[in-house]
């Protein structure tokens, strides 16, 4: 298939089209390398990729609408992954402009050429940020999201709302994914466990937020890649048994679908710094500091409607998943 991805000099982006790539599909990427984070890294990640004679990257942003459906028209994707976005919680309490950007305008601008050139299927990146204030473990696709604690988890719910509304109006098929606290190999160096085995390493203390208590659905990248070429070959229909009386939130009598990838096992982050550890060879000195605006202190996957709809769940050990990472980390930066 002609497949388009947003966001593909990202974490998450690089590593689906990989995968795209390597069972023959033909990839177009599309991706700004904004400096939110080290662009060598991103170029790293895209250096893989472009040894493929069936990718294509090209470089804006996804608010440059008239660029956007001359890529469309041209290339003529048959599946559109969408995966560019303003990451980061507590940078969207910083810079909230940015998020409304890239965010909102840019996954219209996405909806728009979805919707004038006859994609099959939209697939786009969600976030468990949706969760917000819900203290109901685990966290079910059928859940209330409407009480979001950050900018950034206020628009991937205003994706999911946009996504219906074009699904419902113009029967374009679409599929949410909410990510749950996405790790592994070339992974972004603003989450925690890039920053913890950065500052290990150096001798520095780690900033230990909500003091240590914290749980996280760690999912390993190798999973959510699986998980999103899963969904990307599962085209949504029109969910007969959906009422209006009593609607379901996770589906609708339009082309749509909500699912959860996490790795259903949340882990203490004490026992995420103790795998690290474990893998560094090297203890950690722990800050302890309370929780921060914006975060949620636990998060857990309900996965049963993907594992219903696809056959399959996130299974990677955490400890093994961080010793991989490791494994990378001491390769790519050489220590």
């Amino acid at each position: 298939m002609n497949i388009l991805i947003t966001g593909s000099a990202g974490f998450i982006g690089s590593a689906v089209a990989l995968r795209l790539l390597a069972r023959g599909d033909t990839v177009i990427g599309i991706d700004n390398l904004n400096p939110y984070y080290d662009v060598k890294l991103k170029e790293a990640r895209l250096a893989r990729t472009l040894n493929y004679a069936g990718y294509q990257e090209l470089r804006f942003d996804i608010e440059n609408s008239e660029r956007l459906h001359e890529v469309f028209a041209n290339f003529r994707p048959e599946r559109v992954v969408n995966l560019a976005a303003q990451a980061g919680v507590r940078y969207s309490i910083e810079n909230p402009m940015a998020y409304v950007s890239t965010n909102l305008v840019g996954f219209a601008n996405v909806l728009e050429a979805c919707r004038h050139h006859s994609v099959e299927h939209l697939v786009y990146a969600s976030s468990s940020s949706v969760y917000g204030a819900n203290t109901t473990l685990p966290f079910s696709v059928q859940h209330s999201v409407d009480h979001p604690l950050s900018l950034y988890a206020a628009t991937k719910k205003a994706n999911e709302l946009m996504a219906h509304t074009y699904s419902h109006l113009y029967q374009i098929p679409t599929t949410g994914l909410r990510f749950f606290t996405v790790y592994g190999p070339w992974g972004r160096p603003d989450m925690a466990l890039f920053k913890f085995t950065r500052a290990i390493l150096a001798g520095e203390p780690i900033p230990v937020f909500n003091y240590g208590k914290h749980r996280r659905d760690f999912t390993f990248i190798d999973d959510i890649v699986e998980g999103v070429i899963r969904v990307l070959d599962r085209v949504p229909t029109g969910n007969p048994e959906w009422s209006s009386a009593m609607p379901e939130a996770a589906s609708s009598h339009a082309p749509y679908r909500i699912y959860n990838i996490g790795n259903n096992q949340p882990v203490e982050l004490m026992d995420y710094i103790a795998c690290l550890e474990q893998s560094l060879g090297k203890r950690a000195e722990l800050e302890l500091l309370p929780l921060q605006p914006g975060d949620v202190p636990d998060t857990f996957a309900d996965v049963s409607d993907l594992v219903r709809d696809t056959g399959y769940m996130p299974n990677t050990p955490v400890a093994e998943g961080v010793a991989r990472f490791v494994e990378w980390y001491r390769g790519f930066y050489e220590v």
